[in-house]
């Protein structure tokens, strides 16, 4: 494990924290960076077993609030309601994701064309709908209809492909089907949290026992970095959208995706 690669880890794992739960592809920002800085993980299994420290950061920041819901479960229809609905919107994810494993580590996660083109196509959609989602018919993240929830299911495993963004699927969905900037933002954050600990599970699943004690060090690295950053990130982002809307993560995306393509077509 040399320098560079302990470098590089923590520059990704500051990459991963910062750029999880806003729409503008975590994964796509970090297999880019490693790419450029040619940074290795054994089965890429880097890039997805540091969103542990990225989940462990909106956990702390509600833990209150999921303990509570935990106290009310067995007796709170309201509360059973929600449940149920983050079950059904993870659902879609959970089967996708295993059956589409093989093709997105192997194939998505290896083309960094890819990544950029999605970057910047989610760019335009991210842009449009911002400034489209004027008459909101849903402000509470608990009173969105099953269908509703189901859907947004659907819509986020478009994030399978790098580039998309999960945040940023799950957001436009939210969005386009009557949420407000803030809730479509908050409904994002407690989706992420039975997608990121199954994809987090699943990969170490399949690539427990071909990764060595470097690998973990390396691993650790990235965890301690992305959960400072995503922290930082999530006690943020709510305020910002409800007063700012999400443009600046538009032209983010464009700037990104667009010289990254410009750098993949003069370097490769």
């Amino acid at each position: 494990m040399t320098d560079q690669t302990i470098v590089g880890a923590l520059l990704l794992g500051i990459l991963e924290g910062l750029t999880e739960f806003i729409p503008v592809s975590s994964t796509g920002h970090i297999l880019l960076a490693g790419h450029f800085l040619g940074f290795k993980s054994t089965g890429k299994a880097f890039e997805v077993l540091i969103q542990l420290g990225a989940i462990l950061a909106i956990l702390s920041v509600y833990a209150g609030r999921l303990w509570q819901m935990l106290i009310d479960l067995p007796r709170d229809r309201a509360t059973q309601r929600f449940v149920l609905g983050i079950l059904l919107a993870f659902l879609p994810a959970m089967v996708i994701g295993v059956f589409a494993y093989k093709i997105i580590k192997t194939v998505f996660f290896e083309t960094p064309l890819l990544i950029c083109v999605m970057l910047i196509l989610g760019g335009f959609v991210l842009l449009w709908v911002d400034r489209w989602a004027t008459k909101p018919r849903y402000t509470d993240i608990t009173k969105f209809p099953m269908s509703m929830y189901f859907t947004i299911g659907l819509i986020q495993c478009l994030s399978m492909i790098p580039g998309t963004s999960r945040s940023g699927s799950t957001i436009v969905g939210g969005l386009l089907l009557g949420a407000d900037k803030r809730s479509a933002a908050e409904f994002s954050f407690f989706l992420a949290m039975p997608t990121m600990t199954g994809a987090f599970a699943y990969d170490l699943y399949k690539n427990y026992d071909v990764l060595s004690a470097a690998d973990v060090k390396i691993i650790a690295i990235g965890f301690i970095a992305a959960f400072i950053a995503a922290l930082i990130v999530v006690r943020w982002l709510l305020g910002y959208v409800s007063k700012h809307g999400y443009s600046l993560f538009g032209w983010w995306r464009l700037i990104v995706g667009g010289v990254g393509l410009a750098a993949l077509l003069m370097w490769g």
